[in-house]
């Protein structure tokens, strides 16, 4: 028989609630993506992953000058050492840091294919080197002489840093990007030399706001150059909150070519946008007839960005092509602002930009505190050496004999010449060769040396006077490092304010002009038909549905609305479905209420004058442009209260008004006696007892007051015939006898 299995004794259980749990686990989570993957340090401007690759670069030896090594090995030494994570990961940030098109101030120093301006992948590790460049090695410069905390690894078997040196301030030169939990951080690349000169006047004043660094700080400085459109004050605002956004445009300029053709040449284009997806975009918008100004696109970049548009023709006009380009693709951007960084390495914070500039300077500041220090003990360290030194060199001949026959020379020479423990074991470890090298005069100079650097290193940790000026003077290092008469430090990017164009001249940029026939049936569905089509009898409609009317328009025609809520709605006809199926319900492309009718529609043209009436015989003349909105949600004009509504609408020509009431009956007054308004109820065009308004007109007193018939003839009365309806605005009005019984004067829009 085999043996019995005894089953394990239960773990002890404890209960816990799934809300606690959940809790626990997400805060902790949200933690570690905030602290050690996705915000930047405000010292040095960097994240963990890219702190690690450089100290791993350190470690290896790759200073600027020295021969390249395998992207490979880099990543390996890194995910071994420091960042356990996808080795895929470490060497997409490497690329990131190694181009030039994506860092203001590359930190690694590639050769081979590290992706390029298209979008185009790098080549996979084992194939390309990597080394650093002379930022990096400011950033790490002082590591080894004890300047920033270090801290076990992920495995504890070495250290890391915590934070680099920073002697660049590569947090706004460089920028970030990062999304952690509940909270981002986005931060443009600035000139180094700017943000130098800015933090010169922060250490001599201190208390400065932002606003009064935008005298050396104007903005970002992009890799790719472009050209910010933004306004001053917003720009401030931005720097001032550390929460804002910029408005980048590419660069270009008109070329002439042969019998007066001309060309766009775009040679910068805006930061992270990728420059095949940017022309794909532009031959898409091309294919679907939204750039009728635009001929041809193509690339004819080498090195350097050079994007040609040929324009359709040589009349166009260049600003406005190039307008409607920023309007639909990349070429303009919005990058956004959002400071959000890591103050003293643990607490999340967004900063303006005075505040990011002091801690980096107070970085600088604890750096040269603890170089100082390190240093200072160096030097304490071998004066004791050098007095050793000295005694021995005094004595050699007793020190010789001690050394030779005490059997525990060490405490002998300490007791004997009163030597440290330190002095006795140096002599101890001292060469034989060193003996004759050792001369009374070269220990004397080292030693005056050595206390002439220790009496300016205690000069300096005496006074925070002498730090700043310390600090300054690094600072000015790197602005002549980085200046804007160097190669990397000359500003990429310009400023500009945004151009002013005619708003109609760009609607109708966007669109090709062609004629269409436009068709709304009964029930208020909407289509166009290509050409003006003057008979529509063909036309199929859904069931119970029938043809309500139609007119021609222009594909870069924009139609007014006015519904029985008093509201004028605006509708581009570009945007309203062709002529195949039954079209689209007109309330889909407005946001009409759903007990509003339709009283109007025509094609805005601009310039006219409407007489508008409301149901209880209310009105007033306004303007065709005050009626335009600019939102789904359209502009209240004839102010109304239900039940009264919307009735009528008529253009205005002539001096004088016609209005009639389903009473049938009809008054005739001059035009002078209604108002003009922008918005309102209006007054009293006719008196009502238990009716309502029928129908409007307008016309001139002298040619008479005409109208169609229910034959579609045309009738008119002339201005003496007139005589008995002629009266005032607001009175009753008598009978239109002759007048069709419909009450309406048939004459629409």
């Amino acid at each position: 028989m085999g043996k019995r299995l005894i089953p394990p004794e239960p773990a002890e259980i404890h209960e816990v609630m799934l809300r606690d749990a959940l809790e626990e686990r997400y805060l902790a989570y949200a933690l570690s993506t905030i602290m050690h993957r996705a915000l930047p340090d405000a010292r040095d401007g960097l994240k963990p992953v890219h702190r690690r690759i450089l100290y791993g670069m350190r470690l290896l030896r790759l200073d600027p000058g020295t021969p390249f090594k395998k992207s490979a090995k880099i990543v390996g030494d890194v995910m071994g050492s420091f960042h356990p994570h996808g080795d895929q990961s470490i060497y997409d940030a490497l690329v990131r840091l190694a181009q030039d098109f994506s860092s203001r101030y590359p930190l690694v120093d590639g050769q081979g294919n590290f992706g390029n301006i298209d979008g185009d992948n790098p080549a996979a590790y084992r194939y390309t080197e990597a080394r650093m460049t002379d930022v990096a090695r400011l950033l790490l410069d002082g590591i080894d002489e004890d300047a920033v905390e270090f801290r076990p690894n992920y495995d504890g078997q070495s250290k890391e840093p915590v934070v680099l040196p920073g002697g660049f301030p590569n947090l706004l030169a460089n920028g970030a990007q990062g999304i952690a939990v509940g909270m981002a951080t986005s931060i443009p690349p600035h000139n180094a030399a700017e943000l130098c000169d800015a933090a010169l006047h922060l250490i001599e004043k201190p208390d400065a706001k932002s606003k009064a660094l935008l005298k050396w700080v104007k903005g970002p400085d992009f890799p790719t150059g472009g050209i910010i459109i933004d306004s001053k004050d917003s720009i401030a605002e931005a720097y001032a909150t550390g929460r804002g956004s910029f408005r980048t445009r590419a660069k270009w300029h008109q070329e002439e070519g042969a019998r007066g053709m001309w060309v766009v040449v775009i040679t910068q284009i805006p930061w992270l946008v990728q420059k095949s997806r940017l022309i794909e975009k532009i031959a898409e918008l091309l294919n679907d007839k939204k750039l009728p100004l635009i001929g041809d696109v193509r690339d004819e970049s080498a090195e350097d960005i050079r994007v040609v548009i040929e324009p359709k023709t040589r009349a166009v006009d260049p600003e406005i092509l190039m307008e409607s380009l920023f309007r639909l693709t990349e070429l303009e951007s919005k990058i956004p602002l959002n400071l959000n960084v890591l103050v003293k390495g643990r607490i999340p914070k967004v900063l303006g930009l005075a505040e990011c500039l002091r801690e980096w300077l107070d970085h600088l500041r604890d750096v040269l505190l603890r170089r100082s220090n390190h240093r200072r003990a160096q030097i304490e360290h071998r004066l004791e050496v050098l007095g050793g030194y000295l005694i021995a060199y005094l004595n050699i001949d007793e020190v010789i004999r001690i050394i030779r026959n005490e059997d525990e020379p060490k405490p002998s020479l300490m007791s004997a010449f009163k030597l440290s423990e330190i002095q006795a074991e140096a002599i101890l470890n001292m060469r034989l060769r060193s003996l004759r090298k050792l001369e009374e005069f070269e220990i004397r100079t080292e030693d005056k040396k050595l206390r002439a650097e220790l009496k300016g290193i205690n000069a300096v940790l005496a006074s925070e006077t002498e730090q700043w000026a310390k600090v300054g003077e690094q600072v000015r290092t790197v602005r002549d490092l980085f200046g804007p008469k160097t190669l990397l430090g000359k500003r990429r990017t310009i400023f500009a304010d945004a151009p002013e164009h005619d708003l109609a001249m760009l609607e109708e940029s966007f669109v090709e002009r062609e004629p269409v026939t436009v068709v709304i049936s009964d029930k208020g569905w909407i289509r166009t038909l290509k050409g003006h089509v003057a008979d529509l009898g063909n036309l199929t409609f859904k069931t119970d549905d029938k043809l309500g009317q139609s007119f021609f328009a222009e594909t870069t025609s924009k139609l007014l609305l006015l519904a029985t809520n008093g509201r004028f709605y605006s509708l581009d006809v570009a945007k309203l479905p062709g002529g195949r199926g039954h079209g689209e319900p007109i309330r889909l492309f407005i946001d009409m209420e759903q007990d509003a009718a339709i009283v109007a529609l025509f094609v805005h043209t601009g310039g006219r004058k409407f007489l508008v009436a409301s149901h209880d015989g209310q009105g007033f003349i306004v303007n065709e442009d005050d009626c335009v909105g600019t939102t789904r949600k359209g502009k209240q004009v004839l102010n109304v209260e239900m039940p009264n509504e919307a009735k009528t609408l008529c253009v205005v020509s002539g001096d004088t008004v016609a209005v009639i009431g389903t009473n049938h009956k009809m008054i005739v007054f001059p035009l002078d006696q209604v108002p003009e308004m922008a918005r309102g109820r209006g007054v009293r065009l006719q008196k009502y007892t238990s009716a309502s308004l029928s129908d409007i007109t307008t016309f001139a007193a002298k040619d008479g007051l005409s109208w169609k018939d229910g034959a579609g003839r045309e009738q008119r009365l002339s201005w003496k015939e007139l005589a008995d309806w002629r009266g005032n605005r607001a009175d009753a009005g008598r009978l239109a006898t002759g007048l069709p019984k419909s009450n309406k004067f048939g004459k629409g829009m």
